[in-house]
């Protein structure tokens, strides 16, 4: 895609910040952009921004107060930052939309708070801009309009919640309650931190409600939630439920710096990506809070790397809007919550302009995230995962054996190509709704492929991550480097068809170049990105095929996977994305007990016990 002319923004400081160049000024400018852009979709009273595209399942109604309430949270950040130093239409813009908004006689009245209904999570956004502002706009406003705010806000009390990050806006709203003497339910504050705590999983993991549903809902709720709550609450906090919280958060920073390319792409992983660089909101959440273990300068460095990464990829666009895709619009990142304002919950990203001027993380000297400097992987037996990042190429690899994000059994569902996938990566994104990417099936007679289904996490441990899905398929992931060779134990009867896609990558330019061979395929873009795979063992000679799609991929229009095909009940495959990266000299070694021993291109040995699969239970983990 063509680089946008970035003109609204200040110029590059590479003393201060010789990684990406950008300071808070980038921060400001990009915030008031935003706030600019979505000026014309106002509705004449302020109270809805009513944006063009598909509504979500809840309606455009629903939809309105959504672009009021996320981008209020943006608005009260930059107000707040600026300590109120803003041109005065700005605070006045959001007060007006406060009086028209919770007036049900006017016509652009808010919709109710009601169980389990959208309007729950906006109000939490409402109340926090209403926290964090409150010194220039709440301690202004009419006493009528406050009244009518608190009666708007008191229908999340006594109200059905979604189990889920949903009940941290019960938390938050009926936390802000309570700070002006409205009334609330401690009890319902006190039970939605409980039931966080139920779903802590170690680790700094949280899921996402019961099940195994790990994504960035730990980065943008799970976490951020807790430490807005602990500012709202002030002295109301019980001290140990906000230290509880702080060395969570601490534990999750530790892993989360790794999930950021060095060209500050985020991991392409699981649902509601079209918040993009809310990303970030727990970078600055860790410092807002004390809670962090990185150094100031680095936490910079991987916030503004990923808005860097989004502005310079023509995000916001032209009109200074956020859109529903990636990069382009693209709705198959979507979900049936979904709305044309939806996006805006990228505004967390901009918490950290509630850190002074004179704060540390934008006075320090930007320090490299780790990808800058060295190849590194990660376990993190938690979610069930293995990172692997180059610092050649600047790409973090995810390696899924444990976040499929299906309900508790015996509830099913199909997957989803944000979840079921074994890999994702900095660099890519999956074929949506569906492709061979990243998949390993058995194939029905008329050729469809089998699902993975729910994943059983065995064990994620230094260099090794393993899992048993539905239908029969074991597999073990070793990695090193740039390269992940996946061990594969078939269940299936004698001569069922089996098939396994590699990275799916893409270009909007143009359709990335195939090579195949027997027992390999290859697709290549044009700026030299590559995903290869090489049958080492079970796949017999066929030659691998590079399969396209158009329109599939968040990444780019064209995308090319490669894939091989073949039968038998032990498969080896050597997967490979990256840029310059070997993927000749790998082999496989069968033993006579079943074990295997593994060679990567560079020489490097590994033994993997390929035996069927045993119980899930404890895993271990570790770091190397």
């Amino acid at each position: 895609m063509t680089a946008p002319t970035l003109t609204h923004l200040p110029e590059s400081d590479f003393l201060l910040s010789p990684l990406t160049g950008w300071t808070r000024a980038h921060w400001e400018a990009t915030a008031d952009r935003l706030l600019d852009g979505l000026a014309p979709y106002a509705t004449p009273g302020l109270a809805q921004y009513r944006l063009s595209g598909p509504p979500s399942h809840s309606g455009p109604w629903s939809d309105g107060l959504e672009g009021f309430a996320r981008s209020f949270l943006l608005a009260a950040f930059r107000i707040a930052g600026a300590n109120g130093r803003v041109g005065p239409a700005l605070v006045e813009r959001y007060a007006a939309g406060l009086a028209a908004g919770t007036d049900p006689h006017h016509p652009e009245h808010w919709p109710p708070i009601a169980d389990r209904s959208q309007p729950m999570v906006e109000a939490a956004s409402v109340a926090v801009a209403l926290h964090e502002s409150r010194a220039w706009l709440w301690d202004h406003l009419d006493d009528s309009v406050r009244a009518r705010v608190v009666d708007w806000l008191g229908g999340f009390v006594g109200a059905d919640v979604n189990d889920s990050n949903w009940r941290l806006f019960q938390v938050i709203t009926e936390e802000f309650l309570a700070s002006v003497g409205a009334p609330h339910s401690r009890a319902e504050i006190d039970a939605g931190l409980a039931r966080l705590d139920d779903w802590y999983r170690g680790g700094g993991w949280y899921t996402d409600g019961d099940g195994r549903k790990f994504d960035y809902y730990n980065a943008w709720a799970l976490h951020l939630y807790p430490v807005l709550w602990a500012r709202i609450a002030g002295p109301r906090a019980d001290a140990g439920t906000v230290a509880r919280h702080r060395a969570r958060l601490s534990e999750f920073l530790t892993a989360h710096q790794h999930f950021f390319g060095t060209d500050g792409a985020p991991v392409h992983q699981g649902r509601s990506l079209t918040y993009r660089f809310a990303t970030t909101a727990p970078l600055w959440a860790g410092a807002l809070a004390d809670a962090t273990p990185l150094p100031p300068g680095r936490t910079r460095r991987l916030a503004s790397g990923a808005l860097k990464h989004f502005a310079e990829r023509g995000v916001p666009d032209e009109r200074g809007l956020l859109t529903l895709g990636w990069y382009r619009p693209f709705v198959p990142v979507t979900q049936r919550y979904s709305g044309p304002a939806s996006p805006y919950w990228a505004s967390k990203a901009f918490l950290g302009l509630l850190l002074p001027e004179d704060h540390p993380v934008w006075t320090a000297t930007e320090e490299p995230g780790p990808v800058d400097t060295a190849d590194t992987t990660l376990a993190l037996p938690a979610p069930g995962w293995l990172l692997h990042s180059t610092a050649a190429d600047g790409i973090v690899r995810l390696v899924n054996h444990g976040s499929d994000r299906l309900p508790p059994p015996p509830a099913t569902a199909d997957d989803s190509p944000h979840y079921a996938k074994l890999a994702y990566s900095s660099a890519t994104a999956p074929d949506t709704p569906a492709g061979p990417d990243n998949h390993i099936a058995l194939l029905a007679p008329d050729g469809t492929p089998s699902q993975r289904g729910r994943i059983r996490p065995l064990a994620a441990e230094g260099r090794t991550a393993r899992s048993r899905q539905d239908g029969g398929i074991d597999t073990v992931s070793v990695v090193r480097g740039p390269w992940e060779i996946r061990v594969h134990r078939v269940d299936a009867p004698p001569g069922t068809p089996v098939r396994e896609g590699g990275w799916a990558v893409a270009d909007d330019a143009a359709p990335p170049v195939a090579d195949t061979g027997p027992g390999r395929a290859l697709a290549r873009r044009a700026d030299g990105l590559t995903s290869a795979l090489v049958a080492l063992h079970g796949w017999g000679d066929a030659a691998g095929t590079v399969v396209r799609a158009v329109d599939a991929n968040a990444c780019g229009r064209h995308s090319a996977t490669p894939v091989l095909d073949g039968a038998g009940p032990l498969l080896v495959t050597l997967v490979v994305l990256g840029r310059d990266a070997p993927h000749t000299g790998a082999a496989a070694t069968v033993e006579a007990d079943g074990t295997v021993e593994v060679r990567f291109p560079d020489g490097t040995r590994e033994r993997v016990t390929a035996g069927p699969a045993s119980p899930p239970g404890p895993v271990p983990g570790g770091r190397s």
